[in-house]
């Protein structure tokens, strides 16, 4: 048994789920953030809030039939086999139990998302918060986290070294300070929660050179500090070229337009007034498809109605408020505030007219027009963007970390980015989610083991 805290989580995003269930054990935990910012830089802050839960209440009192076999089936399409199917189902048996204890215990005012379904899921599965973003789940972890007596925040500093005993077991930390000083702080259990390197543009050069010159939109911390330190004990590692991108970040406001906006029937053109796919296929993997694109970028159309259902999302508002939706009262003033070539424009608005009124079939094979659009038009200019790396430490089912050599390095843990993740390979098998669920699932997970441990040994 360690003189320090009985749980040391590294950073202060969706592992702070982790800290709060362990402390609400009884026990006592460390949380190590690096960035002073965190409550409005980190992942967890600038997502969209959207958290899977499988069978969950809110899913029953909405009649929407769920399953864990018909979440790892989506998982397993969207990433053609390629994911880790073992810990999708994993997730999703945790996810409902998780997001209970978080309405109930913790109070957070939960609801299921209906109005559109994400691509990829089919079933309503993403649970939210009022503005549907990740700001305000934070800003609800940190004020949970500042009223428990059993949690210490160190803000700022880095966890840089995990120790082991001479049985390869987790003894302690090294914590470095900004002014470079160093502590060892004796533990037995870690949780690896800084997310991944996708703000190493080195790494994501090397394993994921389609998105690398992207616009990067995540934490400045994500550099791989867990990557490092969990190789350096010997972890298995996974999926390093997985990755979420975004096909969707305003040119202008330099933030999320949202994938809403397509979902509710809207389009993308590029900088020739093009189509060039199916857009309901998934922001993640049409992001390196706008990178490809003359100048990579284009611009989302959509009209008056969709933008209305967007404004739900509180990015979606930030752009509005910031300028970036354009409006035009018919095709020649779309023409003329997108600067696209108006015949070009009117082809491919009255190609997907045709389409939406089954005269046609679309040629990108795309099959789901919910909504007609119409004048009056808003366009938003758009950029590929890198969101986060999906690709880590390979886990277990208690979000231990494994090792190369087989079996796991007792006490490590790892969760969200840190984490392998369930999106397989490259940006094609991201779904909705696939994010804060492991982010949140595996840090839950990972509290529980600890705490039986403490029990155990108790």
């Amino acid at each position: 048994m360690s003189d320090g805290p009985d749980l040391v989580v590294a950073g202060a995003g969706g592992g702070l789920i982790a800290a709060l269930r362990a402390a609400r054990s009884g026990l006592q935990v460390l949380v190590v953030e690096a960035s002073e910012h965190f409550r409005k830089g980190n992942n967890t802050a600038i997502s969209t809030a959207m958290i899977p839960g499988i069978g969950s209440r809110w899913q029953a009192e909405a009649g929407v039939d769920d399953s864990v076999e018909r979440f790892v089936g989506d998982v397993s399409k969207k990433t053609k086999g390629m994911g880790d199917l073992a810990l999708a189902g994993t997730l999703a048996r945790v996810s409902s139990p998780m997001l209970e204890w978080m309405a109930d215990d913790l109070g957070f005012p939960l609801s299921l998302v209906t109005d559109f379904q994400y691509p990829g899921h089919t079933a309503f599965r993403c649970h939210t918060l009022e503005g549907r973003h990740g700001s305000v789940l934070l800003d609800l972890l940190v004020r949970a986290v500042e009223a428990e007596e059993n949690i210490d925040l160190f803000v700022p500093a880095r966890l840089v070294e995990v120790l082991v005993d001479g049985t390869e077991k987790v003894a302690g930390v090294v914590i470095e300070m900004p002014d470079g000083s160093r502590e060892e702080i004796p533990t037995d259990a870690v949780l690896l929660s800084t997310n991944g390197y996708a703000g190493d543009a080195g790494l994501v050069g090397h394993h994921m050179p389609e998105i690398a010159t992207a616009q990067y939109h995540g934490s400045e911390h994500s550099k791989g500090d867990a990557l490092r330190i969990g190789a350096g004990l010997g972890a298995e590692v996974a999926y390093l070229d997985a990755y979420q991108g975004h096909a969707a970040l305003s040119k202008h406001a330099s933030t999320l337009v949202g994938w809403a906006t397509i979902m509710h029937g809207g389009i993308v053109l590029n900088s020739e007034g093009k189509r060039f796919g199916d857009e309901t296929q998934g922001y993640s993997e049409f992001a390196p498809l706008l990178a490809a694109q003359p100048g990579a970028e284009g611009w989302i159309v959509v009209d008056a109605e969709i933008h209305e259902r967007c404004l739900a999302f509180t990015d979606y508002q930030h752009c509005v408020e910031a300028g970036a939706v354009l409006w035009a009262d018919d095709v020649t003033g779309l023409a003329e505030v997108t600067k696209l070539p108006l015949d070009v424009v009117e082809a491919q608005l009255a190609a997907v007219a045709a389409v939406s009124a089954g005269e046609a079939e679309d040629e990108f094979g795309r099959t789901s027009f919910p909504h007609a659009i119409a004048p009056r038009y808003a366009a938003i200019k758009i950029i590929p963007a890198l969101f986060h790396s999906q690709g880590g430490l390979c886990v277990d089912e208690h979000a231990r970390v494994r090792r190369a050599s087989g079996g796991v390095i007792e006490g490590l843990y790892a969760s969200g980015g840190a984490a392998n993740g369930i999106s397989g390979h490259g940006s094609s098998g991201y779904l909705a989610g696939n994010g804060l669920l492991p982010a949140l699932g595996l840090a839950f997970l990972a509290a529980d083991h600890v705490a039986a441990r403490a029990t155990v040994t108790a």
